[in-house]
């Protein structure tokens, strides 16, 4: 890149906006120059402004930053948005009618019509949908959205099984890390030494986004695929790191060495060197009692799905345990990856170009 693209993160303060300025630090493309959390927090220096709990130290430059009020006026032309779907309802539109870009991580948006529900792995060719919204053919702007951070690990693993053999149906029970509830998120009497078995909207999301995600393109309409699926959520109490037990039947016979063969093989980003891309989307972990969380969340920087115990199903055809992590691959890592498959296809640039122009 000859210099870089200029960047904001609405909802700065919040854990997935921290993963945010994490993973956006040392970016080749990008750089953070424009912070916007709430009210409250409008004014303040961005260190004075909130807690910060990851477990790199705070980068010095955006700890000196002020924080904007969450409006468009003089945000860059690119927006990383982490904010919760109210919130994001009443404001991803402002920006995106104002000619930005808006890459959220939302629920808000994701099931519109028009707006593109991306892991770039699996549907990247859906980005295209983003030049039917009204705001790309006004100012320029658009909104584009990654999944639930549950629905993500799961349609990696079942991507190249759909490829493959398809999918007739899928049952999905997940064991979800507390750090996807944000900060402070579950009380710790609620969660220490326990299992929570809800967690509100994340069933519907699953087994909505999954289907969406792992469809296709029909005269420029994107249809969901057909399949079934259920979903179990729970609330677990690891810190960090999706964890899911998949049932699946598939509509053509196959062996654990074909399927197994299609994760491995499955590396539908190769050659492009997109920097958030892990080399390796899936890795299939072969041990008796693998993935754990604590041991294989950080895979690929923390953008790789780990699966394991594959093995025969009674009821369906097969099954296996699939964990991704939730706040890096399950949020703003998968937010930086649309993004940069944005500027790969050439379709992030109408607004950078209206930036210069307005320079």
């Amino acid at each position: 890149m000859s210099r870089k693209r200029k960047v904001g993160i609405l909802g700065a303060t919040g854990m997935v906006g921290q993963r945010f300025i994490q993973l956006l630090a040392n970016h080749p493309w990008f750089e953070v120059a424009w912070l916007a959390a709430s009210d409250r927090s409008a004014g303040k220096k961005y260190t004075d402004a909130m807690r910060w709990n990851l477990d790199t130290p705070m980068p010095a430059r955006i700890a000196e930053m002020h924080i904007s009020p969450a409006h468009p006026e003089g945000a860059p032309r690119t927006i990383f948005a982490a904010l919760d779907s109210q919130t994001a309802h009443e404001i991803e539109p402002l920006f995106a009618a104002a000619g930005c870009g808006v890459i959220s991580n939302s629920s808000a948006f994701r099931m519109h019509a028009d707006v593109p529900l991306v892991v770039p792995e699996v549907n990247g060719e859906s980005l295209t949908m983003l030049e039917r919204q009204a705001w790309r053919k006004g100012a320029g702007g658009y909104i584009v959205t990654n999944p639930n951070c549950s629905a993500i690990g799961l349609v990696l693993a079942l991507k190249p099984l759909e490829l493959a053999f398809g999918i007739e149906s899928v049952q999905v029970t997940t064991m979800q890390a507390v750090s996807g509830a944000g900060y402070p998120g579950v009380a710790s009497l609620d969660i220490l030494g326990n299992v929570v078995p809800f967690i509100p909207s994340e069933e519907e999301k699953l087994e909505a986004e999954t289907l969406k995600l792992l469809g296709h393109a029909v005269r420029g309409d994107w249809h969901p695929l057909n399949a079934k699926i259920s979903a179990t959520c729970n609330r677990v109490p690891v810190e960090d790191g999706h964890m899911e037990s998949v049932n699946v039947k598939l509509k053509k016979a196959a062996t654990r060495e074909q399927i197994v063969a299609a994760w491995e093989n499955f590396a539908p980003l190769a050659g492009q060197d997109l920097p958030t891309a892990p080399a390796h989307p899936l890795e299939y972990d072969a041990a008796k009692d693998r993935p754990q969380p604590r041991l294989d969340r950080m895979r690929g920087n923390g953008m790789t799905a780990t699966i394991g115990r594959l093995r025969p199903c009674t009821i369906f055809d097969w099954k296996f345990t699939v964990l991704s992590h939730n706040t890096i691959r399950g949020a703003a890592g998968a937010a930086v990856l649309n993004a940069e498959m944005l500027l790969k296809l050439g379709l992030l640039d109408e607004a950078a170009r209206r930036e210069e122009v307005h320079a």
